[in-house]
């Protein structure tokens, strides 16, 4: 009979560090928390499987900052302050910032440079004597009881692990909540997950001959349906970057075997997702030269490292956000900022909206301090598209606004913990409040 299984023999495991602080994952939500612990004066360590900063926003190609702004009583403005004014600030800084763009009709999202995001977050987070260990992928943990002792992690120099007072979980796909035996979910009632998407952008594009591509383009893809030509799904966001001769699209999706959403955390599914994303890329691509104005001499320029994952696993926290609380535009005693992005679902073949009242309502709702809380481990925060919300609540609050908000709130109890000698759980939420709006998030309490 075949093997199954190797045992790896026992090993000792060099220590990388002690931190007050350790963040695993370095997207919008990792940077926030890191920053945030940091200019606080906590000793705080990031850790990044990839060589850059920025998450799904440079790994995966995004480029676009969404949840930023809301549509308040018909009004749109900026909701997400913080760290996040300081990042925005540094990529402008770099020529890398877009002017906030309209997207259907009733809101605001921001393009930027990913390369100018990726230096403008080096710079934050070193301005703040935050530690970076990049290159390095999260594998196990040490348990003490119901804390967690020490990470494992994997270098280019081999395993390491790393003990901290406060962890926190930014990892997107829940890694170090499993790893510690916190309870999640992932999917739906009925396991299903927000398909994922293959980002890419391009070069060369003719801008004045393109217009505005992003009304047309869907109109040439329903004609081109009607004659038989297939596409991944409806619709496609196609748009102008900084310099307008580059242009980011969002078309494809990618599915399992089964039909369904593929699944972030197994690796088979990943790898059959990147090679298919891409062959979903040029296939479009050869379709915007053939029928789009503006688009004949262009070039695809850039495929990202990986694919962008949507939804994973969502710990199972103190309180789930759900999708009534956004559309709802709920409010909580223990606030810690706001989302202002709409659900957006992205189903099998097409893109789901649905949106809050406008513009009779506010256009967002708050997000309580307790979906940051796992269950069953005391030191241990979880912020970003991972923390704790229903199916419906994450395809709304799953965006890099919300994110930002998640991290700094994240960043900013684990250092009240510490100073509290308390577990995150157990610190005062007004102190938590008083301190995130001293710093310069808004928090949603004033308006109605």
């Amino acid at each position: 009979m075949a093997a199954t299984h190797i045992d790896e023999p026992a090993r000792r495991i060099p220590l990388y560090g002690e931190y007050e602080v350790v963040v695993l994952g370095g997207g919008p939500a990792g940077i926030a928390a890191a920053a945030a612990a940091g200019a606080a004066g906590r000793r705080a360590l990031l850790i990044e499987r990839y060589g850059f900063l920025g998450g799904m926003g440079t790994a995966a190609g995004v480029t676009n900052f969404c949840g930023l702004h809301a549509n308040v009583h018909g009004e749109i403005r900026q909701v997400v302050h913080g760290v996040a004014d300081d990042l925005l600030a540094r990529i402008a800084a770099l020529g890398g910032l877009n002017a906030p763009h309209l997207v259907l009709g009733r809101t605001h999202a921001q393009a930027y440079d990913t390369a100018a995001y990726k230096c403008a977050a080096d710079d934050l987070l070193l301005a703040r004597k935050v530690d970076i260990l990049f290159h390095a992928l999260a594998a196990e943990v040490a348990m003490d009881g119901d804390r967690i002792d020490a990470l494992f992690v994997e270098t280019k120099s081999g395993r390491v692990a790393v003990k901290a007072g406060i962890f926190i979980d930014c990892s997107g796909d829940g890694d170090l909540a499993a790893f510690a035996g916190a309870p999640f979910e992932i999917g739906d009632a009925d396991g299903n997950l927000l398909y994922p998407t293959m980002m890419f952008r391009l070069n060369g594009v003719d801008a004045d001959a393109a217009g505005e591509a992003w009304k047309t383009i869907p109109a040439l893809m329903d004609d081109a349906a009607r004659r038989g030509v297939a596409f991944p799904r409806k619709g496609a966001i196609v748009r102008p970057q900084k310099h307008t001769m580059e242009w980011r699209v969002n078309v494809t999706q990618l599915k399992s075997g089964n039909g369904r959403a593929l699944d972030g955390t197994n690796a088979d599914d990943l790898t059959k997702g990147e090679i298919e994303g891409r062959k979903q890329a040029v296939a479009f691509f050869d379709f915007l030269k053939a029928n789009a104005p503006g688009f004949a001499d262009s070039y695809i320029v850039d495929i990202p490292p990986q694919i962008g994952i949507r939804e994973t696993r969502r710990i199972a926290g103190a309180y789930r956000l759900s999708g009534e609380d956004v559309i709802a535009c709920a409010s909580f005693d223990d606030t810690i900022g706001v989302n202002g992005w709409p659900i957006e679902e992205h189903v099998a073949g097409d893109v789901l909206w649905r949106w809050p009242e406008i513009p009779a309502s506010r256009g967002f709702n708050q997000l309580p301090y307790r979906m940051l809380l796992p269950q069953g481990v005391s030191n241990l925060l979880v912020a970003g598209r991972c923390a704790s919300m229903t199916h419906e609540g994450q395809s709304a609050a799953r965006v890099s606004g919300a994110c930002f908000v998640m991290g700094e709130a994240a960043g900013t109890a684990a250092h009240l913990a510490l100073a509290e000698r308390k577990n995150p759980s157990d610190i005062r939420v007004e102190k938590l409040q008083e301190t995130l709006e001293k710093n310069g998030v808004f928090l949603g309490k004033d308006i109605p």
